[in-house]
């Protein structure tokens, strides 16, 4: 197949679905963007229709959606865009920035201008967050595998055992996990910024006026709005910045290392399962439980006060409540474990 008529389908495709979110967005201000979002993707499927027939090819019909497009617009129907954005912008989607940032009254900066760095200096708290969350988990699952093989055997050999597995086995998974997840964004990224790049490439002042319509949504008067966009556009890697970020709802500098969001991953998970295991590596007999009860209490009440950081609340009672909670966790899988020792003894 030849790549002027995938474009044209690609086009046609996204025009399609523009006019799905302008039914939906009726009687707001973005109903116009995407009605006009939808004009701009029709005019550009025509020039990739020109060019396919300038090559000789046959000339492309009447667009019928496929569908993993009926499919798409089915769950859009039904859960709303704004669920449904990173899903629309792997569509070829533009404008979801609409969707995940302030829309009226705050113009949208320059790449590089001072508020840019400020909110990415912001969202840099990422990391903390992800690392308070996975050691988290681990805390919690391996503090609830150890205390159910406890209850259930006494052999502090089983109870080692079982919670190293549960430690490499817990953390292999969040990093296999982060992994994934981290290269499907990238792979995301990379497939929609090589088509800005050749959309770029092919007609910039449609890709222009594309982005104009989007900061005329965003707040800006429409003269303001084209001419910010020429700007942009105007510098093919200034112009490529502003499209990912305003028609994609991507931010590049965001997007890390698949490999090192699986090895940050690996550490916060096994850190925090690495503590009510601890004490039965170092201690032997009852003070191996108790101690690692103890360990595993003062955790839980560390991370909910760290989670206050996230939350606003107060330090103390998010602590507590983590406590409570993981406590609970706790007496339960240690409840189970002791019913299951005793029916199988």
């Amino acid at each position: 197949m030849s790549a002027p008529l995938d474009s044209w389908r690609e086009e046609q495709r996204a025009a399609f679905l523009y006019r799905l979110l302008s039914q939906l967005e009726a009687g707001t201000a973005r109903a116009r963007l995407f009605s006009e979002l939808a004009c701009e993707a029709e005019a550009q499927s025509a020039i990739w229709a020109r060019i396919a027939r300038e090559q000789g090819r046959a000339a492309p019909g009447v667009y019928r959606p496929d569908p993993r497009t009926r499919l798409v617009a089915w769950l859009t129907r039904r859960f709303g865009p704004y669920a449904m954005r990173s899903v629309l912008a792997a569509m070829k989607v533009r404008g979801m920035s609409v969707y995940t940032r302030t829309e009226f009254g705050h113009p949208t900066p320059e790449p590089g201008a001072a508020p840019e760095h400020r909110h990415h200096t912001l969202a840099g708290g990422g990391n903390l967050r992800a690392a308070v969350f996975g050691a988290n988990d681990g805390l919690v699952s391996n503090a609830s595998l150890i205390f159910a093989i406890a209850g259930a055997s006494g052999d502090p050999g089983l109870v080692l055992l079982s919670g190293a597995a549960g430690l490499l086995a817990g953390a292999f998974s969040m990093a296999a996990g982060e992994y994934v997840s981290v290269r499907s964004q990238r792979e995301m990224f990379e497939y929609q910024i090589g088509l800005e790049r050749e959309e770029l490439r092919a007609y910039p002042d449609e890709e222009a006026a594309e982005l104009a319509l989007i900061y005329e949504a965003r707040g800006l008067q429409a003269e303001q709005a084209r001419e910010l966009a020429g700007r942009m556009t105007a510098d093919p890697e200034k112009g490529l910045d502003a499209l990912a970020r305003e028609e994609l709802g991507l931010n590049p500098d965001e997007l890390g290392s698949p490999w090192g969001a699986a090895l940050f991953s690996f550490l916060a998970f096994a850190g925090g399962a690495l503590v009510p295991l601890l004490p039965f590596i170092v201690l032997e007999g009852p003070r191996a439980l108790a101690g690692s009860i103890l360990m595993t209490a003062l955790a839980l009440f560390t991370v909910g006060a760290m989670l206050s950081l996230f939350t606003g609340r107060h330090a103390g009672r998010g602590g507590l409540r983590m406590l409570l909670i993981g406590g609970a966790a706790g007496v339960l899988t240690w409840s189970i474990g002791r019913l299951l020792g005793v029916a199988l003894a």
